[in-house]
């Protein structure tokens, strides 16, 4: 899986370089993302179909217990990028349709779901390079660009251009500030 090596990379270069093995054993955010990439690959597989239900029936399982454990849940059908990061483990929901860029840091409490009325019903997809603060909640069929920073405690419910950073309830743009001190 070198999608995983990616995210083992981040996560060691946010630890002081401490060894991935002690990295897998004891990082919470890592355990949710090392689950989710291995059925996110079984989901996108080519498999004979039966195979396939029969191996995402036990993903389910763990993802579940992890869920449980954790307190994260990634559901395997979403899509997140190369290089995550989970900075602290505890209430991250992700909705199943949501897309995620790469290189994309979350904290503790965020939920990225579901919101809208008809036509504006949806999920969010996030960019490139976005950090999103603790308990942030980012809802609807929105499109947050790339480099952005979306402070703690904010709820995003409109689309968020690229380059800057965002707070509040609503969410609204501060600063022209990126991620990239972040990040």
């Amino acid at each position: 899986m070198p999608i995983f090596k990616g995210d083992i990379k981040k996560y060691k270069r946010y630890s002081g370089n401490k060894p991935a093995i002690i990295l897998l054993l004891t990082t919470q955010g890592l355990w949710a993302l090392f689950v989710y990439r291995i059925s996110n690959s079984i989901y996108n597989s080519n498999l004979p179909r039966l195979v396939k239900r029969v191996f995402l029936f036990f993903a389910v399982l763990w993802q579940k217990w992890i869920e449980i454990v954790t307190g994260i849940s990634i559901p395997y059908a979403a899509t997140i990028g190369s290089e995550f990061y989970i900075g602290h483990f505890g209430n991250i929901i992700i909705n199943t349709s949501t897309i995620i860029g790469d290189n994309c840091n979350i904290s503790q409490g965020v939920t990225i779901g579901v919101s809208g009325k008809s036509e504006n019903r949806g999920v969010p997809m996030i960019g490139n390079n976005v950090y999103i603060g603790a308990n942030a909640v980012i809802a609807g069929r929105i499109k947050v660009g790339d480099n952005v920073v979306i402070g703690a405690n904010s709820f995003v419910n409109r689309d968020v251009e690229s380059n800057c950073s965002v707070l509040g309830v609503p969410a609204k743009k501060i600063s022209e500030n990126t991620s990239a001190d972040y990040i």
